[in-house]
């Protein structure tokens, strides 16, 4: 009798270790925001760096590294019964919605659309209905993770700026940048903008330089290595050598927010802001 009941004894001892093992689930310790359709990685995982800094809107920043970050473009067009039909074009980043409130998985989130600053709706989905009051004069469209913090890089949130009225759509606005004049020469023929790259360092630091539709400008950059420079949406490229001057010159002939980035490198050197 007393192997039988010690045999018994191991029995129930065994099943309730099990049990334990099951409720833990996954190998870890039991979690109770798993969401139906949603992994035990989608509920407990995380990526990038959480910094203490935060956004304009009290959200913390979640640092990645700039090669394989998420990226996005607005595209927006007023509404015949008022405000904004935004569509925003995102790059290495889908919307996931369903899964909004758990943790901070690479590529995923949703997006805040803030007008002058002041948030005034989120996206889910790449479309989106945005209000407008009267006088309103940007829209900014800022990608964050489903833990609901910002996606930055260099300690700058993952964004982008689009001036409502123009019509035109906007090319990626490098996170964080402000709009402080960028070094340039006036000349009879247009503007001549002077940039110098060392590192990752860009001298004058990146900001925005606003022309008239029409206007003539002129790059001349010089990089420590050999690269390429890009000219978003008017497609113009020119080798960089290394140590030697390049200069591009280009009419700005399209209205909007454009982005001059190497390629190599992946770093921002200015935007041209063409009204």
């Amino acid at each position: 009798m007393t192997a039988r009941r010690t045999a018994r004894a191991a029995a129930v001892l065994l099943a309730l270790a099990l049990g334990a093992v099951v409720t833990a689930g996954c190998g870890g310790r039991p979690t109770t925001h798993h969401k139906p359709g949603t992994s035990h990685q989608e509920a407990t995982g995380a990526n990038g760096s959480l910094l203490t800094t935060k956004d304009g809107t009290g959200h913390r920043l979640r640092e990645v590294p700039a090669a394989g970050a998420p990226a996005v473009r607005i595209e927006a067009r007023p509404d015949s019964e008022g405000g904004w039909n935004v569509h925003l074009l995102v790059e290495r980043f889908r919307f996931t919605p369903e899964s909004t409130g758990g943790a901070a998985l690479l590529g995923r989130g949703h997006a805040r659309l803030l007008v002058d600053g002041r948030e005034a709706a989120r996206a889910y989905g790449p479309w989106v209905h945005v209000p407008a009051g009267t006088g309103a004069r940007t829209l900014t469209a800022r990608l964050l993770a489903d833990d609901h913090t910002v996606w930055s890089v260099a300690g700058r949130p993952v964004e982008a700026t689009v001036p409502l009225g123009a019509g035109a759509p906007s090319a990626p606005t490098a996170p964080g940048t402000g709009s402080a004049p960028t070094a340039r020469t006036a000349r009879p023929d247009g503007r001549t903008l002077t940039i110098g790259i060392s590192g990752n360092s860009v001298q004058p630091p990146p900001s925005r330089v606003e022309l008239k539709k029409g206007e003539r400008l002129t790059l001349q950059v010089t990089s420590d290595r050999a690269d390429t420079l890009h000219v978003h949406g008017y497609d113009r490229e020119i080798e960089l050598p290394p140590g030697r001057q390049a200069t591009l010159t280009l009419t700005a002939d399209r209205t909007g927010l454009f982005e001059v980035e190497t390629h190599e490198s992946g770093l921002l050197l200015t935007q041209l802001v063409v009204r």
